[in-house]
């Protein structure tokens, strides 16, 4: 265009937001309003900054949502099909709070029930962690509930220590598994630890057992 400094566009094609064109507040997203039109709503935007999409209402999916981290903060309901994973560390906590149902498809009877508001668990079946005692000399620890001692001759058990808010009604099982034990089997607290005000528990007779519980200073037999 030599010789002019200046141009001229006639825009009446372009229309605007209902008939033509596009419309909308700053950063919304764009959708059809008409076949020639578009439109925006400060409910959908997205910020090029920020990089990130924001969308404030209802969002329904019919197939599938991919993503690498998820943030809910309210959830109503959850319809799961096939295996869930939570969690992917050692300290990670999950916090439930309300009463917890376990169960086998259609069954009225729990496998494992928590009732909160009778403070009860309510299980079909129990099955703790076991561990022997195949030396004469070990140490128990918080992670089985029943010792079964195989180990002939005398055996010293010293129990882990009793004392901690975690240790509060732990409950451990000891039992002699040998039929014509020869020896004795004593049971010896740790520290200052002790075994119904003593340092220690002696097992004696034909498959003698014994019960013991922390309150979460001491051991006590019951």
């Amino acid at each position: 265009m030599a010789g002019f400094g200046w141009a001229y566009i006639n825009c009446e094609d372009s229309g605007s937001g209902g008939g033509g064109g596009h419309a909308g507040p700053l950063k919304s997203v764009q959708f059809l309003t008409s076949s020639t039109g578009t439109s925006g709503s400060e409910s959908f935007t997205y910020d090029a900054t920020g990089s990130y999409l924001q969308l404030t209402g209802t969002l329904i999916v019919s197939g599938t949502i991919s993503a690498s981290h998820y943030h809910i903060e309210d959830v109503a309901i959850i319809d799961a099909s096939g295996s869930t994973y939570f969690g992917n560390s050692d300290d990670d906590v999950h916090v439930r709070t309300g009463s917890f149902y376990v169960g086998t498809s259609g069954s009225e009877n729990p496998t494992f029930e928590v009732d909160v508001a009778l403070s009860q668990a309510t299980v079909m079946g129990f099955r703790g962690g076991y561990t022997a005692i195949t030396s004469s000399n070990m140490t128990s620890s918080a992670g089985s509930f029943i010792y079964g001692v195989t180990a002939t001759g005398d055996v010293n058990l010293r129990l882990h220590s009793a004392i901690g808010d975690n240790m509060s009604g732990a409950v451990y099982v000891v039992k002699d598994e040998i039929d014509t034990r020869v020896g004795a089997i004593l049971i010896q607290a740790s520290g200052s630890d002790t075994i119904d005000g003593g340092a220690d528990y002696q097992l004696s007779g034909s498959y003698p057992a014994i019960s013991l519980y922390s309150n979460g200073s001491n051991w006590f037999v019951f």
